[in-house]
């Protein structure tokens, strides 16, 4: 895979610094045109041999291009803070935004490459990350994002030779680093399962591109030649592609029966029953989340459901059994400039609770297959692919040791009838109330169908979604408790 990489490809002086220029230009003139589009980021993905000249072909990048617009990011030794969470979220927080460049040393590759090479894991582990690589990739391109893959390659011979030069020059031997002699020791091995990752793991959506790093001249114009294509492909499309559903179509059900349906809405606790369970439950909450194996897991609890159903009310049933520094409650609303400019993930990746704590989410990512669908916010491509990506990225929440509960708090049309009537009526409670919610009631069947389809779809052993019969607000807090004690007792019983 790397014989055309070392064939001492060179480019001289002369040739060099006649079309520089040209490219420079056209560089920041795409660049610019970037920004203005506003419709997609870049990410560069810096891998490669050290001694390559990865370091110093960024370098140039940022002084052909502007460097305000270009967000370097190295992901060297793991912070506590990154340690204590699943590993894509140091990834996910420096994702660049819609019109922006975004280059990761360090990114998803290095770690896994080091890691087999280092013998922490066999190939089995290794093709498992590479499959997590594609599919975060799969899904930033899918959202509209521009990926450049790049190995940058020299021959065992000539990385040698690059580090005794740079060994031998005290200006530039400050650039050495433990890193680079280490590999040259591992060279083969680097080398050998490099080239596995690259055979699996490049894609139509994104490639990689090998570049021989000998030669200064022929490494720069070569990067800089693939970025401007890539660029301008990009920016002269009047739409990136649309992405294509993961998942087969929807199906109409053929009875009309659904799965809100099968609820007993009926069931509820008289007030002195509920006082006393909400203590015990409570209670028993407080000690699970002071209980030593606490600090192996994070704990985060997704709350959706009808309108006015109790979500509030239910939350503050939670945090009232805890120390305010133990939790955080996010409340998700319609997305800010800045949400929109990332991916619809980000804006959940980046309130992941460390090891200990806990989050809980009021509505959540399942507004991409919820309101979203219905509303017509998002296109069919984009909801039924999310399926998909919301169980890949609940999978990497539990692997990591999140405890995750996700509740849809349910009541019929007339609860939620008299429910609306009553925050109309009662001073304190009229903020709660919009036209918006009366509106949503005309689209009631259509929110039922959606949450059948989330439930079928999403519901899996990992992250199981319980449903709450809600009529009862009393019956409805006492099981959210009871849910979340009994997932906290589960997942400490599997440590």
């Amino acid at each position: 895979m790397f014989e055309s990489a070392e064939l001492g490809r060179k480019i001289d002086q002369a040739a060099y610094d006649k079309e520089l220029p040209a490219l420079r230009e056209a560089l920041l003139e795409a660049q610019f045109e970037l920004q203005q589009q506003g419709r997609f980021p870049v990410i560069i993905l810096i891998n490669g041999v050290e001694g390559a000249g990865k370091g110093e072909t960024v370098k140039l990048l940022n002084e052909w291009m502007d460097p305000r617009l270009i967000q370097v990011s190295t992901f060297d030794v793991q912070t506590d803070e990154e340690l204590a969470r699943p590993p894509a979220w140091r990834f996910w927080r420096q994702l660049p935004p819609k019109g922006r460049i975004g280059i990761f040393f360090g990114n998803w590759y290095s770690q896994m490459i080091q890691g087999r090479v280092h013998g922490h894991f066999k190939d089995a582990v290794l093709d498992q990350a590479i499959d997590g690589a594609l599919a975060l990739e799969q899904m930033l391109c899918d959202e509209g994002a521009l990926i450049f893959k790049f190995w940058f390659h020299l021959s065992k011979k000539q990385m040698k030779t690059r580090l005794k030069e740079l060994q031998d020059d005290p200006q530039r031997a400050w650039r050495l680093s433990p890193l680079d002699w280490q590999q040259s020791k591992t060279y083969d091995k680097f080398v050998h399962h490099g080239e596995r990752v690259l055979r699996r793991s490049s894609r139509d959506f994104a490639p990689w591109y090998v570049v021989e790093g000998s030669d200064e001249c022929y490494r720069s114009l070569t990067v800089g030649r693939i970025l401007l294509d890539g660029l301008q492909a990009a920016l002269k499309a009047k739409s990136r592609p649309a992405a294509q559903p993961h998942v087969a179509p929807m199906v109409a059900s053929l009875d009309n029966r659904i799965l809100l349906d099968s609820l007993d809405l009926t069931q509820s606790l008289d007030k002195d029953a509920y006082k006393d369970m909400l203590a015990v439950e409570q209670a028993r909450l407080a000690m699970l989340m002071r209980d030593k194996r606490m600090r192996r897991h994070a704990l985060v609890a997704v709350f959706e459901g009808n309108d006015a159903a109790g979500k509030g009310g239910a939350i503050r049933r939670v945090a009232a059994a805890l120390d305010p520094r133990q939790y955080r409650i996010v409340p998700i609303a319609a997305p800010t400039e800045e949400e929109r400019a990332q991916p619809y993930l980000w804006r959940f990746w980046r309130h992941i609770p460390a090891r200990g704590k806990f989050t809980v989410f009021d509505r959540s990512w399942y507004g991409r297959v919820l309101v979203e669908r219905v509303e017509g916010f998002c296109q069919p491509s984009d909801w039924l692919r999310a399926y998909g990506e919301i169980n890949d990225f609940e999978e990497q929440l539990s692997n990591a040791g999140v405890v995750l509960v996700k509740f849809w708090l349910a009541i019929d049309q007339d609860e939620q009838f008299k429910r609306f009537k009553e925050r109309e009526q009662i001073a304190f409670k009229r903020f709660k109330i919009t036209e918006e919610d009366w509106r949503n009631r005309d689209k009631w069947n259509a929110y039922c169908d959606a949450v059948g389809d989330m439930v079928d779809r999403t519901s899996t052993s990992i992250a199981p979604w319980t449903l709450v019969e809600a009529n009862d607000k009393r019956f409805a807090r006492v099981k959210v408790l009871r849910t979340i004690n009994d997932a906290l007792e589960k997942a400490f019983a599997e440590d």
